[in-house]
């Protein structure tokens, strides 16, 4: 339980801090829709990069996770 937790605030943080994320003319997703292709900057902690199987890349895609569950939560201030 420990290791989703960990991988969820990971995950957080650089979709929170990945610039380009966002669109704001952008449709929300439909249900049951497929999460669109994007990229994400890697983080710069050293752990978070090695904890997420991206060190040495500059962007990775969440596909690119090697995890058995991957939680996005998506966030919108209108």
């Amino acid at each position: 339980m420990g290791k989703i937790l960990k991988t969820v605030a990971v995950l957080m943080g650089v979709l929170l801090l990945s610039p380009g994320f966002s669109s704001a003319d952008s449709q929300p997703p439909a249900v049951g829709g497929v999460l669109p292709e994007f990229s994400l900057s890697v983080p710069k902690n050293d752990d978070h990069q090695r904890y997420l199987g991206v060190a040495g890349k500059e962007a990775f895609s969440i596909p690119e996770i090697q995890a058995e569950v991957v939680i996005i939560e998506i966030f919108s201030m209108y």
